[in-house]
């Protein structure tokens, strides 16, 4: 039996906080079955949970630390997931400068938890946060 849309909306909240730590089990605790992460408009995707793990593990180690800061602009609840659009401040390996990145980001909702995310920024952006699954990633048809 599918969770109600709020218990599912708690799992998506839950999600984005623990995003913010180091607790990586916490984390694909709230993923169900095989995850799909799709990104756009760079029309790429990745799927599965050990495929997730990676993710996150380079995340966590690789990305947590370069995010100088974070600004939720707003957040929106559907029947299919949860909207939270940021702008976040990146220092990138190689620049002088951080840049600024907008990223629209929908947690999407399984039966008993997340399913994936849809996220929407820039391909620099991207190819930071996904890292060593850049070359990995599938197109989506």
């Amino acid at each position: 039996m599918k969770l109600s849309l709020a218990k599912l909306v708690s799992i998506g909240v839950a999600h984005a906080e623990i995003e913010t730590t180091q607790d990586l089990e916490g984390l694909l605790a709230t993923m169900e079955g095989e995850p799909v992460y799709e990104f756009y408009p760079l029309g790429r995707r990745f799927r599965g949970m050990a495929e997730t793990r990676r993710y996150y593990e380079h995340f966590m180690k690789d990305v947590q630390p370069r995010i100088l800061g974070a600004t939720m602009f707003s957040e929106a609840i559907g029947s299919e997931g949860l909207v939270q659009e940021y702008t976040v401040t990146v220092a990138h390996e190689g620049d002088a400068e951080p840049t600024v990145h907008r990223i629209m980001a929908i947690l999407t909702f399984g039966e008993q938890g997340l399913s994936g995310e849809r996220m929407y920024s820039d391909d620099k952006f991207f190819r930071t946060l996904v890292g060593p699954l850049w070359d990995e990633l599938e197109p989506i048809s």
